[in-house]
């Protein structure tokens, strides 16, 4: 079977298969711009040393259990995790940028459990490569893509739970337009679908990004603004 060089996985649906394929040629990047993917970039780019992404909440409390100098980070339902959700320990940190600080997160490996990013993650995990992807990253993220030459290039859009997210779909698809001209030519169906709506909204990103499902839901959200 020939397979697409530039492709993107649309919904959560698609990447809960990723577990079961063949990804050891495959460089696979994770979007879930609002937040996870983003949050993790700002936290790695003021001292993080590192994050283990979690499929879940227990799976988190495991992984400070056995080193206990994690921090732990994370939501649910957009939330920080309480020791209410948890059942034992209330989370150090949520799933905001504005919470990676360097006076907390230098220096500091975080565990962290989201609703999608981190299972998109996880899902991807079996891939030669795995980026994080978001708009804070998106030109040093195209120059590394460059420099590594992979033979496959999956863009896995994390979504919103059971639904495509539209500004993971913009992301990807920005990521596509400045790849277009190494990649374009081996694109698939769903990565020209994404290219053409970042190139049809970019004029008027925040404005579109903003009216996203899940953007109005955290702007909905008082606590969170």
């Amino acid at each position: 079977m020939s397979f697409p060089k530039l492709d993107v996985m649309l919904s959560p649906v698609e990447f809960e298969s990723l577990p079961g394929r063949d990804l050891s040629a495959t460089c696979c990047v994770v979007f879930d711009v609002l937040r996870a993917t983003s949050t993790m970039t700002v936290a790695l780019a003021n001292g993080a040393t590192g994050i283990l992404p979690c499929g879940t909440i227990d799976e988190a409390v495991a992984a400070r259990v056995a080193n206990p100098n994690l921090l732990l980070a994370g939501e649910r339902g957009g939330l920080r995790i309480t020791a209410e959700i948890s059942g034992s320990v209330g989370f150090d940190l949520g799933n905001s940028p504005r919470e990676m600080l360097a006076e907390v997160v230098s220096g500091r490996q975080l565990a962290m459990t989201t609703t999608n990013g981190t299972r998109a993650l996880k899902a991807s995990a079996g891939a030669r490569r795995v980026w994080l992807g978001c708009f804070l990253n998106l030109s040093a993220l195209g120059q590394v893509i460059r420099d590594a030459r992979p033979d496959r290039l999956l863009l896995v859009c994390a979504g919103t739970g059971y639904d495509s997210a539209l500004e993971d779909v913009l992301g990807a698809g920005a990521l596509c337009d400045l790849l277009w001209d190494d990649l374009g030519q081996a694109a698939s169906d769903a990565a020209r679908l994404a290219r053409d709506h970042y190139c049809n909204s970019r004029d008027q990103l925040l404005e579109i990004a903003s009216q996203a499902a899940n953007a109005r839901r955290l702007l909905g959200t008082a606590s969170l603004t």
